[in-house]
């Protein structure tokens, strides 16, 4: 019976030596040992605008997770007097959004701005008019009154359309009206402007009052433009580009996100910037949603021949001193890869 005594004694010893085990594998770390929590990058991100359904990816990214996931703590800011292109190149910010032809005359006058992702892969803006007014090509400018914010391009661009038609941009009027409500504009004193569909157009359907639009797209490809893009420096690329590569992975899974779930996406973006409309915020990502992938491999993907054509086009309407360098201007490098 002796060595059913020992079995017993082995036994028992077995059981409290695994029992103790256990313990310590559930009890939590004695203070001062536990595992140190993912340190994460602080960085900026400058928009161009006031936030807009442009911004869902950036929102979504920070609500889901997707930035911290990829060692990040992201702040999204509003932009300064000198815009987000100045202060991505001043290292105000790491990363900013912009536009294709802010970041070509950024780099024709020095500044290191990079574009790394197209937000939107086609040009969705143009020039709206109530139906009253009975704009319908850009030949029907003439004679009307034309509401901008006066820049060179603005006068640039329509006279390119007209010209198309054969019609002549001397009898445009053209009036300088800031940052006006498009809606409160054409009630007053102008007949047309240039819009963002997404926005005002969405809007002005939820209004009840229709637009004839006439979209840059429908005339040239060479005003096919990438607006807007996110943008960085080129010390960020040169310097940090494990930085520039997570935030853009990050977007990416925030733009995607957009792109499949529109609705939850714009609730996001009203959770983080709750004093916007949100039913134009819900129309407003429901319209936007399809055109930020549209036809191309995967969000982001920017081709050359859209800056080329762009910047040639600015060139050839002085709008730029010199030619635009193209390749130093954008760059895919950054996108995750397509699977």
């Amino acid at each position: 019976m002796k060595w059913k005594r020992n079995a017993l004694l082995l036994l028992v010893s077995l059981m409290v030596v695994l029992s103790a085990c256990a313990k310590k594998e559930t009890e939590a770390p004695a203070k001062g040992t536990e595992t140190p929590k993912q340190t994460l990058t602080d960085v900026k991100v400058v928009l161009d605008w006031t936030p807009n359904t442009n911004h869902t990816g950036l929102y979504v990214a920070l609500d889901q997770g997707y930035f911290e996931q990829e060692g990040l703590n992201v702040e999204i800011i509003q932009p300064g007097t000198n815009g987000s292109d100045a202060m991505v190149a001043a290292d105000s910010a790491e990363f900013g959004v912009g536009v294709q032809e802010g970041i070509t005359l950024a780099r024709i006058q020095g500044l290191p701005i990079v574009s790394i992702a197209a937000i939107i892969q086609h040009n969705t803006s143009g020039f709206a008019s109530p139906l009253a007014k009975n704009i319908k090509s850009p030949k029907d400018f003439e004679g009307k009154t034309y509401g901008g914010y006066g820049a060179p391009a603005e006068n640039a661009v329509i006279d390119s359309l007209m010209q198309i038609e054969n019609a002549d941009v001397n009898k445009v009027k053209f009036v300088n009206i800031g940052e006006a409500d498009y809606f409160t504009a054409v009630k007053r004193d102008i007949d047309f402007a240039w819009i963002y569909y997404a926005w005002t157009g969405v809007d002005a359907e939820l209004r009840n009052e229709p637009l004839n639009m006439v979209y840059l797209t429908d005339y040239t490809d060479k005003l096919d433009y990438y607006t807007p893009v996110l943008t960085t420096s080129e010390k960020m690329v040169k310097e940090k580009p494990e930085i520039v590569k997570a935030f853009i992975a990050a977007a990416a899974k925030g733009y995607n996100y957009a792109i499949e779930k529109p609705e939850d996406a714009a609730n996001l973006l009203l959770k983080a910037v709750p004093d916007l409309d949100k039913e134009l915020v819900i129309a407003s990502q429901k319209w936007l949603s399809p055109k930020y992938k549209d036809d191309a491999a995967q969000w982001g993907i920017q081709k050359r021949e859209v800056w080329d054509n762009y910047a040639t086009w600015m060139l050839d309407h002085k709008l730029l001193e010199k030619a635009l360098d193209v390749d130093a201007a954008f760059t895919n490098d950054f996108l995750p890869e397509s699977k």
